[in-house]
């Protein structure tokens, strides 16, 4: 009874491990079928690197690449915000902070992580707007450096709860075997701790910028919308997933500019794939 117990329970684990796979393939094929078809009136060369987004136009100019480059700068931002101050609060709730602290901070942590996007993005627009036009004297808050602040405040929950969860799973012996030797605390965390938790800590780093490329709602309030070339971080800028949020509603089914919508998804598909498979490799690079 107990040998088919265990039997049972290792077919479910797996039939869902096949069905989840199952259904990634599914939406994949899905946004082929949908997004392909813009293909037959568009190269993907003039796609990917046309410089202009007017897809209600005659005729339509379905060039994507204002709309990548905004999803970067926003996503590079947000990355260099929140990668250092993510880790490091992980290493100071799980190496120095109180026990006492700790676990509030934990819990703070958490709560931040339940916030809705939509809600942060309403905070973005009544006071973080407001702060980075008057700081900077720019004609305009709604910038690609407000959407990079807003969605580094949202990745940094995943970063270091996942990264704290690293670090707190490192053998004891490690660090006994690192004062025994004479390590202060400092070069116990930064030689013994933070290298034996980088998987870890890699893993909340990647998590933490999935969320910020799929994140839809806060950059479409915050950093201006606007489908042009972007010169700078003080400049307003589209991302991929604020325009088929935007758009999809308006577009014409079976027009260019609704497959248009879902070749934006196979792009922005790809690229959410690339990063896992960059950082699996690195993982198994590292290990």
């Amino acid at each position: 009874m107990r040998k088919l117990k265990e039997f049972i329970i290792e077919k479910l684990i797996l039939i869902c491990g096949l069905a989840s796979i199952f259904f990634v393939v599914l939406i994949f094929l899905f946004l082929l079928k949908e997004g392909l078809a813009v293909f037959s009136t568009v190269s993907p060369f003039k796609f990917l690197f046309g410089k202009n987004w007017y897809p209600i136009s005659d005729p339509p100019q379905l060039g994507i690449l204002p709309l990548i480059l905004g999803s970067l700068l926003v996503t590079l931002g947000a990355a260099i915000i929140s990668i250092p101050i993510g880790v490091g609060c992980a290493v100071y709730i799980a190496e120095v902070a109180p026990a006492n602290l700790k676990e509030i901070l934990k819990a703070g942590i958490e709560l931040l992580a339940a916030i809705p996007s939509v809600v942060l993005g309403f905070i973005g627009m009544v006071t973080l707007v407001p702060f980075v036009k008057t700081f900077f004297h720019l004609p305009t808050g709604l910038t690609a450096l407000s959407g990079s602040i807003m969605l580094a405040f949202m990745a940094m929950p995943t970063i270091v709860s996942i990264a704290e969860d690293a670090l707190y799973s490192v053998p004891k012996t490690y660090k006994e075997g690192a004062f025994a030797l004479g390590a202060t605390h400092w070069q116990t965390i930064h030689r013994v701790m933070l290298p034996a938790a980088s998987r870890g800590i890699v893993a909340a780093i990647m998590l933490g910028i999935g969320r910020v490329i799929g994140e839809t709602m806060a950059v479409m309030m915050i950093t201006g919308n606007a489908a042009v070339m972007p010169n700078s971080i003080f400049a307003p800028v589209r991302t991929l997933t604020a325009t088929i949020a935007a758009e999809m509603g308006e577009a014409v089914v079976g027009s260019e500019h609704y497959f248009a919508l879902f070749a934006i998804g196979i792009v922005l598909f790809i690229i959410s794939f690339a990063i896992n498979v960059t950082a699996d490799l690195f993982l198994h690079k590292r290990q």
